[in-house]
């Protein structure tokens, strides 16, 4: 199994491969990403709405959100798809170089994760790339940057209505504390995290968090996850193992230790 980078670690192309089992986890979208969906299946889930895309399938990804995946081989193939990160550098760099701006009207809210219509445009770009997974050669940094310009041009040609996505630098402002932590709380990533994605410092996020809930984000977030997963095993007939990931916990140990800890019985007594 792999899931690396091509050749280098900073190269913005990427290309994951797993043969023979599922890969769950989750991960931050710090950069918008491009990406192709060779062979197998690929579920995304970032709290509101749940994707799923199959062989031959475009996706984009915006930046700024906490997701879940499950990475499935085919039952005679790989797993496998490529990725472009479009980072902010780089767009920054293709704003300045061919005068792109956003509109001054505000854009309508648009889906974090879209399936892209699958044009000769898109299709022969990736395909382009594929030479370089299976003969291992060497993509130079100028060469990097041509794609990834390549990749925003065709975006844009394709999809004229991400112009105002791709090009918007804006950090995430400050939003609803509670609703946010409520639908997120199964993310297992850094206060600090949820604290940028709310639009706040750590030392505010903090602060807001005790006012609103009257208790720390750390004692909040393990009792908020062990009573969905109470409910999950009791009312859903899920197994611990099935759950402990999907709330939050890194392992099935610690999960178990804190949830009896909580409720007087091990998870799997329940």
């Amino acid at each position: 199994m792999n899931d690396s980078k091509i050749n280098q670690k900073t190269s913005p192309i990427a290309y994951s491969c797993y043969y023979t089992q599922n890969r769950e986890g989750e991960q931050f979208a710090a950069q918008h990403v491009l990406s192709f969906q060779i062979s197998g299946i690929l579920t995304l889930n970032n709290g509101n709405k749940e994707y799923v895309f199959n062989p031959g399938d475009f996706r984009f990804i915006r930046r700024n959100q906490l997701i879940k995946f499950i990475k499935q081989p085919d039952p005679n193939t790989a797993f496998q798809s490529i990725s472009i990160y479009l980072t902010q550098e780089a767009l920054r760099d293709y704003s300045i170089q061919y005068n792109q701006k956003t509109s001054l009207i505000k854009s309508p809210e648009t889906e974090m994760v879209l399936q892209l219509k699958e044009v000769p445009l898109l299709k022969s770009f990736m395909n382009s790339l594929i030479p370089y997974i299976n003969e291992d050669h060497l993509i130079t940094e100028d060469l990097q940057t041509l794609k990834v310009n390549e990749a925003i041009t065709i975006l844009l040609q394709c999809n004229p209505e991400l112009k105002d996505i791709l090009f918007d630098f804006n950090e995430p402002g400050k939003i609803d504390l509670e609703a946010f932590m409520k639908k997120n709380f199964h993310f297992n990533v850094q206060l600090d995290r949820f604290a940028y994605l709310t639009g706040r410092s750590l030392a505010t996020f903090k602060r807001d968090f005790q006012r609103i809930f009257d208790l720390s984000p750390s004692r909040w977030l393990i009792q908020k996850r062990l009573q969905e997963a109470y409910y999950q095993i009791k009312e859903k007939g899920k197994t611990p193992s099935e759950v402990y990931l999907e709330v939050g916990f890194e392992d099935l140990s610690h999960f178990s230790f804190a949830f009896k800890k909580q409720f007087g019985l091990p998870p799997s007594k329940v």
